[in-house]
Parts: C-alpha cells; structure tokens; sequence
C-alpha cells in the first residue's frame, strides 16, 4: 500500500466517524426527554382539594342547621298544639264554673215551687207561696243581670219593643207604649227578647 492509499483511506474513515456522530446527534436532538413532558403544577391540585373539602363542609353546616330547624319547628307546633287543648279545658272549666255559679242562685226557687206543688191550693198560704216565687226569680234574674226593657208610657223602640197592636187613645202621645202584652228583657247591651206591646197611634 502506497503512502497516497493510506491517507485517502484515513480520510474516509475520519469522515465517516464525523457523519455517524452527527447522526447520533440529531437523533438526540428529535428524542423528547422526560423533563421536557408537561407536568400539572402541584400548587393546583392542592388548592382544588382545598376548595372541594371547604364546599363539602359547608354543605354538612348546611344540612346540620337545617335538621336543627326542622326539630325546633316540630317542637314548637307540638307545644303550640298542647296550649290550645290547655286554653280549651280552662276555657270550658270557667265557662261551666259560672254555669254552676248562676244556677245556683235559681236552686231556691225550685225548692218554693216544689213546696207550692205540694200545698193546698185553696189555702192562703198557697197564694202568699207563689208572690215569693215570683218575688225570688225576678230578684235571681236581676242578679244574674238580667233587666226589663218595655213599660206603659214608654216611646216606641222597634230595637226592643214587637208591636203586635194599635190603639187610638187620645191621652197617649204618638208611637207610645200603652201596654205591655208580655216582657222583654236584656242583658246588658244584647236584647234577650224584645217586647210585645200595644202601640197608641
């Protein structure tokens, strides 16, 4: 081999080493590394773990508060409902209490009529019996507030009085009660019964 001949073949395989190096090189340079893969940012998934434990506890308030109200709303219908029956049962025991306390004043004249019916009827005594009777039940009525509101002379009032008649009489004015057929009584305000009269002119 001629001193030419090694040179050129050194030369080649100097060139060749360069062409596979540079190769090895570009491939290198299209191969993506692991570093250079995109990566979520830890921070982030931090912060949404965060945001989802923060709803999740709010949502358990919620539904903690909203059981709280249901029990404070069935206990205050529960005790609303007993104070109702309660105000029933002292509404209806007052009410019988003065129930008790009018009949009361009436139980005497039930005893003088039992002792009238048992009297002799042609006896004076049987008569004077009978006044006390009446005398007792108006005094009992009038207790109990019980008041008359029609009598001769007075001025007709369709409010209290039912006329049932008219009679001319000169001596009466105009519209004036000149009789009582049967008594009327009130309580108070309240007309219990009107009335029945005669009416002059």
């Amino acid at each position: 081999m001629t001193k030419e001949t090694e040179q050129t073949a050194q030369s080649e395989q100097t060139a060749q080493s360069e062409q596979t190096a540079q190769g090895e090189q570009t491939a290198e340079a299209k191969e993506p590394t692991p570093e250079a893969a995109p990566k979520e940012p830890a921070p982030k998934a931090e912060k949404g773990k965060a945001k989802k434990a923060k709803a999740e506890d709010k949502t358990a308030a919620l539904l903690d508060e909203l059981a709280h109200q249901k029990d404070l709303l069935l206990r205050t219908a529960a005790e609303f409902d007993n104070y109702k029956k309660r105000t029933e049962r002292e509404r209806l025991g007052v009410a019988e209490y003065a129930k008790a306390e009018q009949l009361k004043i009436l139980l005497p004249i039930f005893d003088n009529v039992d002792r009238a019916l048992s009297a002799d009827s042609e006896s004076p005594e049987y008569i004077k019996g009978l006044q006390m009777i009446v005398r007792q039940l108006a005094e009992a009525v009038q207790k109990l507030g019980l008041r008359e509101i029609a009598a001769a002379g007075d001025p007709f009032d369709p409010k209290l009085h039912e006329a049932v008649m008219h009679v001319e009489d000169e001596a009466l004015g105009e519209n004036v009660v000149a009789e009582v057929l049967q008594k009327g009584y009130a309580l108070g305000d309240t007309v219990v019964r009107p009335a029945m009269v005669k009416v002059a002119n």
